[in-house]
């Protein structure tokens, strides 16, 4: 009898004992041999493989990786390994190419809306851009994976993955308690002290923009102070506008926890510019709400903020107030500076109606294209990087297409039916609208985490007419479809 006439289940079982027999074997020879790195090797592909199998189970799980990655990636880098960016990439595409395959032909709507042909028409307009003869292709292909591929990748699989409210509800239950932890890290920055990573960041170069005389401003887990303070205001106020939604008492005492948590993290940080991520997405809030009532008392709260800021010196002896303060006052030095800036680029660019190219400003300026005048300029914008990276021929689309998903979003709440949803897509709008504005005084809708939130908020909003239908017909009464 040869073994291929035993009975197949007794041949698995036979298999199955000499993998258990030799495998170890194998890899306790191969660890005298060549060292420790075999067992970690095959505990990384182990671990690997079972992630594959529980992605392409469910590619929502990729999508919460990425989240994860957005958000903790910097506190990776500081305190054990640095996570290359490839792997990001790796996993978008990993995460889009298994929405492809479960979705294929199901799902033409994630390929034909105005959202991804938005994005499909910037990435054709920044690919051209390799033309341009004053960027090197380094910086080139550096900036276009934040600037143009990403974002259509990334919204894609967002529209081919999301189909349901309940992952609405699982990304908002993500992305507030992860804030929630990255504001109880800097509230121990702030009271308690840094960790080894964080102090080695401030050794390494970190100290000039964040010891100022001798205050320290909070980052908690994130690349800087700029990035933590918009991000907790962004966030922090979806948190703030969930809570005026339906729901039982004690999630409503919760979010408005988190959120007076949050808001106090962008305090801290003692991020100006983060005031503007603030007011505008409330107000913005304010005009979607439709009830009078709270469109009176919410313009009283907005307005009463800006003139507290504005014309009183009150809570002066208080740093983070006395910092957030300085964003109102037109006659702060570093906003002169900044208006400086923006006119040397003016004349710069008055010859240049499609940019110095991609690359060309900031840090890939400085790394890839150092013998170029755009490299000099720190941007502390990111509405001036899209000005002197594409001209004002490509501001202007940008400009053009921000304010038209914004606009969209806008009239996408207005129309919702369902209250609670309703609530949910005014958070992601608002959020969006703040993140927007707040980019003009710092680089923000760009970096971690806020990027990948952003563009996430984006496809959520826009599926919310299908989630509106959803869910009016799962109310008493209507027909379900099967």
């Amino acid at each position: 009898m040869t073994f291929l006439t035993v009975p197949k289940k007794r041949r698995l079982l036979i298999i199955s004992v000499l993998l258990c027999v030799f495998v170890p074997f194998g890899v306790g020879m191969a660890t005298v041999t060549l060292g420790t790195m075999v067992p970690i090797i095959m505990i990384g592909l182990s671990l690997g493989s079972l992630y594959l199998v529980a992605v392409f189970k469910d590619s929502f799980i990729g999508v919460f990786s990425l989240l994860f990655l957005g958000f903790f990636s910097t506190l990776f880098a500081r305190e054990l390994v640095e996570i290359p960016l490839f792997a990001f990439d790796l996993l978008a595409l990993l995460t889009f190419a298994v929405a492809i395959f479960q979705y294929k032909g199901r799902n033409l709507f994630a390929f034909t809306n105005d959202l991804t042909l938005l994005m499909g028409f910037w990435l054709i307009w920044s690919l051209l851009q390799v033309v341009n003869p004053e960027a090197s292709f380094d910086g080139w292909i550096r900036e276009l994976r934040l600037s143009a591929w990403l974002p259509l990748l990334l919204v894609v699989t967002g529209f081919l993955v999301f189909n349901k409210v309940k992952q609405l509800d699982l990304f908002f239950i993500m992305i507030i308690g992860f804030s929630t932890l990255a504001a109880l890290n800097g509230i121990k920055q702030e009271h308690i002290g840094l960790s080894q990573g964080e102090q080695q960041f401030l050794v390494n170069g970190g100290a000039v923009t964040h010891l100022i005389f001798g205050k320290l401003r909070i980052f908690s887990f994130y690349n800087d102070a700029g990035q933590f303070g918009a991000s907790q205001a962004h966030i922090g106020l979806m948190a703030l506008i969930l809570s005026f939604g339906p729901m039982v008492r004690w999630k409503r005492l919760l979010l408005i926890l988190v959120a007076m948590l949050m808001l106090y993290g962008m305090l801290i940080s003692g991020t100006r510019g983060s005031l503007f991520a603030l007011l505008p997405g409330a107000a913005i809030a304010v005009a979607l709400w439709k009830d009078m009532r709270f469109i009176i008392i919410g313009s009283i709260a907005i307005i009463g903020l800006f003139c507290f800021l504005k014309f009183t010196y009150i809570g002066n002896g208080n740093y983070a107030i006395y910092r957030l303060r300085s964003a109102v006052n037109p006659e702060d030095p570093s906003l002169n500076v900044r208006f400086e800036t923006q006119r040397n680029l003016r004349v710069y660019l008055e010859g240049r109606p499609f940019g110095g190219g991609l690359g060309t400003i900031g840090f890939l300026g400085e790394k890839y294209n150092g013998d170029t005048y755009l490299s000099t300029f720190q941007p502390d914008s990111y509405w001036v990087k899209v000005w002197a990276m594409y001209g004002s021929v490509g501001f202007t689309l940008w400009f053009s297409m921000m304010s038209y998903i914004l606009g969209r979003c806008c009239g996408i709440v207005w129309t919702t039916r369902d209250s609670g949803l309703k609530i949910k897509l005014m958070a992601l709008t608002a959020g969006f609208g703040g993140l927007f504005i707040c980019s003009y005084g710092n680089e923000v809708m760009n970096y971690e985490p806020s990027f990948v939130v952003m563009l996430m908020s984006w496809v959520f909003v826009f599926l919310g007419p299908k989630f509106d239908n959803d869910l009016e017909l799962m109310k008493p009464g209507q027909i379900k479809n099967s």
